[in-house]
């Protein structure tokens, strides 16, 4: 992991996510091209390694955007706590001998952001102090950058919105905090993101927008933090989960915001977006994709589970993985696939849901499943299988979601992004 570009940002003072920021700027002047950064949500170790090897073919920085769901002191549905995840990373990195940076940052770090904090009700008072000990931890691991995003609120009921002054209060204390424990353990600068695209909270439209950046830059000024701003605002530019088309011109709106405020925004749910070549036209600084990687690793899964039948009727193994049901029944066990039930379909009757509707639920919710033991074995037997018979299954998973990525750091021009650094 380029340590050039590290070391660099070090002697500057700066993050290493401010200081890649500020010479992509640099290098609009010089060449006239716009670049945004390409942030990769690691929800499965073949995610990271993809993410690595599509990374060094494009030259590239890569940013990991990490939710606490994945990645956390209980380790997460990745099975990895904040450090566990840093030395995956550095490991993989090394055995690929990757020379570009590597960014690692906390996703939507906020009080019930973390399922089990919704799912369990946590008080307030509980969900902010274990989301301060993540903050800890994440720096303590070498993490670059904290998405500090306290948009949610469970305890002021149904159909009402969290005040924007009382996100900006939270933000503020999550910020203070973290600088108060990095500096006294003399860790080096981190970076910081602010903001939410979704509509329960957050930057919902331009006015409460300039707003909430308002109350920061004095908040921040107050507590004599002159030196901490954030580089990314997330901003609500068109994609959610289920919608895919970027809007060029609220971006441009936004960028023009917060540029005023020395940000860049940063766009979230761009899995599958129709025009990602638009982002750095519009001027956004960075973009972060996910589930739709998921989906693609279990679409190379489904790939091999067919020719593993093949396989198997010619007598060239033994017996079948089972995957596709492996991971169907342990997606629907995990109950996990409820949080994203449109409002006219049964959490109470899996089956009862459209063949098209299971089909989505199954492929993007196996990340919270990868990892469970009967998971791991299937899949290790269907590699077996594989491997028995010539062919190196985790490679043509891996080219799967490397051919995702592929999209990304084309569209958003990347390429060779680590030497101009």
């Amino acid at each position: 992991m380029n340590k050039l570009i590290r070391n660099k940002a070090l002697s500057s003072q700066k993050p290493l996510m401010d200081y890649i920021l500020k010479r992509v700027d640099e290098l609009v002047e010089k060449d006239g091209i716009r670049r945004t950064i390409f942030a990769a949500c690691p929800n499965s170790i073949s995610v990271i390694k993809a993410a690595l090897r599509s990374a060094k073919r494009w030259n590239s920085p890569i940013k990991f955007a990490t939710t606490l769901n994945q990645v956390d002191i209980d380790r997460g549905y990745t099975n990895l706590n904040q450090k566990e995840f840093v030395n995956t990373v550095r490991r993989e990195a090394e055995r690929i001998n990757l020379n570009v940076p590597v960014i690692i940052a906390v996703d939507h770090g906020g009080p019930w952001l973390k399922d089990i904090q919704a799912r369990e009700k946590w008080s307030f008072e509980d969900s902010f102090a274990a989301i301060k000990k993540s903050f800890e931890a994440s720096v303590e691991a070498g993490y670059d950058l904290i998405h500090v995003d306290p948009t949610v609120d469970i305890t002021i009921g149904d159909g009402l919105i969290i005040s924007i002054e009382v996100v900006a209060e939270r933000t503020l204390e999550l910020i203070k905090h973290t600088e108060a424990f990095r500096k006294s353990g003399n860790f080096p600068p981190i970076a910081y993101e602010v903001g939410t695209e979704e509509v329960h909270g957050g930057l919902a439209d331009i006015d409460t927008f300039r707003k909430f950046l308002s109350l920061l830059k004095d908040g921040l000024a107050d507590s004599g933090l002159y030196e901490v701003w954030p580089c990314f605002v997330v901003g609500k530019v068109g994609t959610d989960l289920h919608t895919t088309t970027f809007d060029p011109e609220t971006a441009k709106q936004l960028t023009s915001i917060a540029r005023e405020y020395g940000s860049v925004i940063k766009g979230h749910y761009s899995d599958g977006v129709t025009n990602p070549e638009a982002y750095p036209l519009s001027g956004m600084g960075a973009a972060n994709v996910g589930p739709e990687f998921t989906i693609t690793e279990y679409n190379g899964l489904m790939e091999l589970e067919k020719l593993e039948k093949k396989f198997f009727d010619e007598g060239r193994i033994a017996r079948c993985s089972d995957i596709g049901i492996i991971l169907y029944d342990a997606v629907v066990k995990s109950g996990r696939w409820r949080k994203w039930l449109f409002v006219d379909e049964s959490p109470e009757d899996f089956e009862a849901i459209s063949k098209e509707r299971k089909e989505w639920l199954i492929s993007t919710g196996c990340r919270y499943i990868w990892q469970n033991p009967e998971v791991l074995a299937s899949r290790a037997q269907l590699y077996s299988n594989f491997e028995s018979n010539g062919v190196l299954a985790e490679e043509i998973v891996l080219s799967n979601i490397e051919y995702s990525m592929d999209n990304y750091f084309s569209a958003f021009n990347l390429r060779d992004l680590n030497d101009l650094l």
